[in-house]
């Protein structure tokens, strides 16, 4: 009997990570095996070797990340161990056990100052430490492995871990009224959308590798995001539309952040759900 490919899950109690959890029974074709960052701290390099050689997996998904935004401004060689070297040596070493890697980025490599979405070659701009971390951990792994697929995604929500969704439910329910800001744009990705389209892509047996961009469809602010969480919430809270300069934090945050994600929706076939929809349905888990 053929055995099943293993597919290693690293920062499996992030919010992707627990996503993956959840489909894992659909793929019962593959042998998951999920590691939390107190299993496996991917910067602990001999660490992650040793699960190479203990496990042989087929695939790996890193889902492991530094992801304190502000923070991060403090925490500068801390964002850059994890999310840019830790990222080279997960590469390096897929290559050298010959597995495949699919890593998650983010819209912070971008500056946010443009009004067209994104493509996966405009150029990169990070405008704070966990961004250019996260730049720093594309650039290590294609160097170190081109056949790595780098998926770039934005606003990542679900009804697990910390997230605005959660933040801001828990918000009108408990306020008369709250601000939030009006004047950054971008698209939601539910973080179950994400999983399914990375067990998609392995599943399919076709590897194309390079860097993809993904999210739900849709292009709005903050604030239309509150508005609509708080309609399905059904609360009576009044949210004003507030500008960036009200909330001034450590880290500058994309003004614009919209992703062009045509090139995974033709070189996999992946079809995207409206924000709207996936944001009906993270609610009907929560």
């Amino acid at each position: 009997m053929k055995e099943r490919p293993t597919i290693l899950v690293t920062g499996a109690n992030g919010q992707l990570g627990k996503e993956l959890q959840e489909l894992a029974p659909l793929f019962p074709q593959f042998n998951f095996i999920f590691l939390s960052r107190a299993d496996l701290p991917i910067h602990h390099v001999d660490l992650a070797r040793n699960f190479f050689k203990e496990y042989h997996p087929h695939f790996l998904i890193n889902c492991a990340a530094y992801t304190a935004v502000d923070k991060a401004e403090q925490e500068k060689d801390l964002a850059f161990q994890v999310n840019g070297e830790a990222v080279g040596v997960l590469a390096a070493t897929c290559k050298e056990y010959q597995a495949k890697l699919i890593h998650i980025s983010t819209d912070y490599v971008f500056d946010g100052a443009g009004s067209a979405p994104f493509k996966e070659d405009s150029p990169s701009n990070p405008q704070g430490v966990y961004g250019a971390s996260k730049l720093e951990g594309e650039h290590q792994a294609l160097q170190l492995n081109p056949d790595v697929i780098i998926i770039r995604t934005s606003w990542v929500y679900s009804e697990f871990g910390k997230n605005f969704v959660k933040t801001i439910l828990q918000l009108v329910s408990e306020r008369q009224e709250i601000n939030v800001v009006n004047d950054q744009l971008g698209s939601p990705t539910y973080a179950s959308d994400l999983a399914a389209v990375i067990l998609q892509i392995i599943s399919s047996g076709q590897w194309h590798p390079g860097i993809y961009h993904f999210s739900n469809e849709g292009v709005i602010s903050w604030f239309d995001f509150a508005e609509e969480i708080k309609r399905i919430a059904g609360s009576s809270c009044t949210i004003h539309p507030v500008p960036t300069s009200a909330y001034p934090t450590p880290a500058k945050r994309p003004a614009y952040s919209v992703l062009d994600k045509s090139k995974i929706q033709q070189t996999f076939g992946i079809k995207l759900k409206n924000w709207k929809d996936s944001l009906q349905e993270c609610f009907q888990k929560l």
